[in-house]
């Protein structure tokens, strides 16, 4: 029950939960001892008298002001010689007393646990702090006087070894959130604390890479998810012994618990920790919020708090009338949903591979609408693309159709809609050859329909449809205005042993399909690129300042690059998103297929994703990761390798180039990932040169791994606190990007955080969490996640591809994840007027 100071407080007993009780059969009559006021070791700027008890009811006393707020310090051990008692009473009474006018409090220090049999001292206290302790330090009665104090609206902070105590009881587990395992925290060892939570009092002020020492504990159960995770320690910066936890490793965390609020740190194992200045705004934090001096969000990271929804039903038989082959979606400023289907159809559609029919490939890439205010979804319009060509080998396969979709910054008033897609009209069945363009389409707000003849083609560039793959697809805009178009590189994943796509030598009429310098690293070819335009009320662009390129650069005499170049050296950006509060790129692209790292040829496939801050080269088919290079490879035998590339001043050598030679120095990226693991990285020789070495990697980020690998890029949410909407994720998410993979098994399904100080300069993420539960994977839930963007409610959609491959089927869904946890507490009636 939760009290509210002009509610009649309730007695203990009539607060008890039998299901919590039964351990032990007590009387009422156990909560009516006395404490005398000797039995108080009070500090000496809160020396004052406590009359004995006058009743036996429970309440937290009605919201004090000026020197009223108080704090009570237990400690279960009597040993007054204890180092980390004693710092760690002196530092929070040194917190109290150095606070801002409106934030101070005073304390009162106990080793008698009876205290807590003394209801009416007890409701005194704003919180009550656990210092330390170990076992069974409290009896039933005190347990319960506890249990009532806190279900009366009080507040407890429990520090290190806290976690060890009361341990037969599981009411007290529950409101420390986690048991430790034995044995750890046995040694003081230096370490890096992540602070996830950029918000909450407790960490706002810290650093977003915390170094310190301090006997770190391990959990029986890891408790993410069930609380909320302010801090977390990194395993890879000290020797977590036995029962490890991994990359996700809690060591600080909150949440609203049994009507009051319970913080707890597994820090503040050493006397030394309560000297750092950190470490004391750490606690000051976590006290401001517990005793009711300050309001906190400690719900955001609690998964029960998600509900995840399906929106779409299988389509009829026959019919996409729901959903088409999953390929993107996009949010209209009046919350509806515009979702495309690439051109894969159901089984009963037939697939041409033959190249003498003319209909070889034809799909139907569909545009579909979710309108949330009826629940409806409307078919909004369709395109005969070059996209329905099976499975299978990559010769038959095709990634090509509708590929991407976004809407006008001014759709509400000029219903403008740009897809990105590959007409089946313009395939050239000779010489398997096609166009991929960017066409503006108007959409009529009120019927939900898109008008196919309004088309007016943007831009157009050739691809070779000979063999599968990599067509990219995703569009973003920044805040002035400029359309991002994705490519992806167009090239085969065969012929190169799953390496560097560089083999020069298979083509097509004089095409070549699998060397990626024709296409990702030449600096003349819009695949394998971002590419960034203005386009203007007229149906044409203009090209942007601060582009990779002008279009007219002079050397090697003119003509071979193009102004619409952002970053080239991308393998196939299937999504990206733009960041308008920094007009930051953020992109994630699919690696090769090389299961393993070789001596030989360089890395094993790594998946990537990319924080970009401006114009550059990222690395394909050169380098990968945090500049890995490739070995060359060139005629007249492609299968021996040439020299390393060099990805400070790569040239492309390729004959198939008709490019600059001497192209930009490649960017390290912000992730990357292989089956093997997160971030791999290697010694270098003096070159520069990584080992590739299997024992020899290390990896930066442990929070994930690969196998089946598809990184799809997700946004970066942005609080709206003037929404009143109450499904909005909360402000706890604010400025963290999304990173997910098609696969939901150890791929990232992820919110990092970045270090501006590094961002788009090679840094990696300083902080990830798992998302894995809050939009739910498996076969029931969102298990091939194709797209993800938040909408103006703040309220998360998810496309669901479904389980097959270039097809739709019963699984294909459109998701919607919302929040349901309310605003931060205690309640802004209850907040102690400092």
């Amino acid at each position: 029950m939760r009290l509210t100071p002009h509610q009649k407080p309730l007695a203990p007993t009539g607060l008890s939960r039998s299901r919590r009780r039964a351990r032990r059969a007590l009387g009422a009559g156990l909560l009516a001892g006395a404490v005398t006021a000797g039995m108080l070791a009070t500090s000496p700027a809160t020396a004052r008298p406590f009359p004995d008890p006058p009743a036996t009811t429970m309440s937290v006393q009605s919201p004090p002001g000026g020197d009223n707020v108080r704090v009570l310090v237990f400690h279960a051990s009597a040993d007054e010689e204890s180092p980390v008692v004693n710092a760690g009473i002196e530092a929070i009474e040194k917190i109290g007393q150095s606070g801002p006018a409106g934030q101070r409090f005073t304390i009162t220090a106990t080793d008698d646990a009876s205290v807590f049999t003394n209801d009416t001292r007890l409701s005194r206290f704003n919180a009550v702090v656990f210092l330390t302790g170990a076992g069974d330090v409290l009896d039933g009665a005190q347990e319960l006087g506890l249990e009532a104090y806190m279900e009366a609206g009080g507040g407890f902070l429990g520090l290190h070894d806290a976690a060890r105590t009361e341990p037969y009881s599981d009411w007290f587990s529950g409101l420390i959130g986690a048991r430790p395992t034995a044995g750890s925290g046995a040694e003081a060892q230096r370490a890096t604390v992540e602070l996830g939570d950029r918000q909450h009092p407790a960490t706002k002020d810290l650093p977003l890479e915390w170094k310190r020492p301090d006997k770190w504990l391990n959990w029986e159960k890891n408790p993410s998810g069930s609380v909320h995770t302010v801090a977390r320690v990194r395993e890879t910066t000290y020797k977590p012994g036995e029962g490890a936890n991994g990359a996700d490793h809690p060591i600080s965390w909150c949440r609203d618990y049994d009507g009051g609020r319970s913080f707890y740190t597994g820090m503040g194992g050493t006397a030394d920790s309560y000297a750092e200045a950190d470490f004391r705004d750490h606690l000051r934090g976590a006290l401001l919020w517990t005793t009711r001096l300050v309001r906190a969000d400690c719900k955001a990271a609690i998964d029960a708090n998600y509900e995840a929804k399906r929106l779409t039903e299988p389509n009829k038989p026959g019919e996409n009338d729901q959903i088409g082959e999953p390929h993107g979606l996009v949010t209209a400023p009046d919350g509806r949903v515009l979702y495309i289907g690439r051109g894969g159809a159901d089984a009963s559609q037939p697939v041409v591979t033959d190249w003498d029919d003319p209909n070889i490939g034809k799909g139907t890439g569909e545009i579909h609408v979710y309108d949330p205010e009826t629940g409806k979804t409307t078919r909004a319009g369709a395109l005969t693309v070059f996209g329905n060509k099976g499975g299978g080998d990559e010769l038959i396969k095709v990634e090509e159709g509708l590929l991407g979709i976004e809407l006008d910054p001014d759709f509400e008033s000029n219903g403008w809609v740009y897809l990105h897609y590959t007409p089946h009209s313009e395939i050239d069945r000779d010489k398997h050859m096609a166009e991929r363009r960017v066409s503006r389409f108007t959409f009529d707000l009120e019927t939900n329909k898109l008008d196919m003849d309004s088309e007016k083609v943007l831009l157009d560039w050739p691809v070779q449809i000979h063999s599968c793959c990599h067509a990219g697809g995703g569009m973003a805009w920044d805040s002035k205005g400029n359309l991002y178009i994705a490519t992806g590189d167009n090239n085969s994943s065969q012929f190169s042993d799953g390496y560097s796509g560089n083999n020069p030598e298979p083509n097509f009429k004089g095409v070549s399909f699998a060397d990626a310098r024709r296409t990702a690293g030449n600096t003349n070819n819009l695949n394998g690129k971002i590419l960034r335009i203005h386009p203007e009320d007229d149906g044409t662009y203009t090209l942007p300042k601060g582009n990779l390129f002008t279009g007219e650069e002079p050397d090697e005499g003119g003509g071979k690059t193009r102004g619409e170049i952002y970053v080239m050296g991308v393998r196939n950006p299937a999504r990206i998103s733009i960041d308008k509060a920094t007009d930051t790129l953020y992109a994630g692209w699919v690696g090769p297929d090389a299961g393993e790292p070789s001596t030989t040829w360089g890395p094993a496939k790594y998946d990537t994703f990319a924080a970009i801050t401006e114009a550059g080269n990222h690395g394909w088919p050169y380098c990968m990761g945090n500049k890995q290079p490739y070995r060359d490879r060139n005629l007249p035998d492609p299968t021996k390798p040439l020299d390393w590339y060099d990805c400070d001043a790569p040239k492309n050598e390729s004959p198939n180039n008709d490019g600059l030679v001497n192209i930009p120095p490649i960017t390290s990226n912000t992730i990357w990932y292989s089956p093997a693991g997160g971030g791999p990285d290697f010694p270098r020789d003096e070159n520069g040169v990584p080992s590739y070495k299997e024992d020899e990697q290390e990896f930066l980020l442990p929070w994930l791994k690969g196998g089946g690998q598809a990184a799809m890029n997700g946004p970066v949410y942005r609080f709206d606190s003037d929404s009143n909407s109450k499904d909005k994720w909360p402000s706890y998410w604010d400025g963290k990007w999304f990173v997910g993979d098609f696969y939901d098994t150890d791929q990232p399904r992820h919110a990092v955080l970045t270090d501006p100080k590094t961002v788009g300069k090679g840094g990696v993420p300083v902080h990830a969490e798992s998302l894995k539960k809050i939009v739910p994977i498996g076969d029931d839930g969102i298990k091939n996640l194709m797209d993800w963007k938040f909408a103006p409610d703040g309220s998360l959609y998810v496309l669901d591809y479904g389980r097959g491959f270039f097809t739709s089927d019963e699984k294909s869904a459109l998701w919607r994840v919302t929040y349901k946890g309310g605003g931060a507490t205690p309640k802004a009636d209850w907040v102690a007027r400092g």
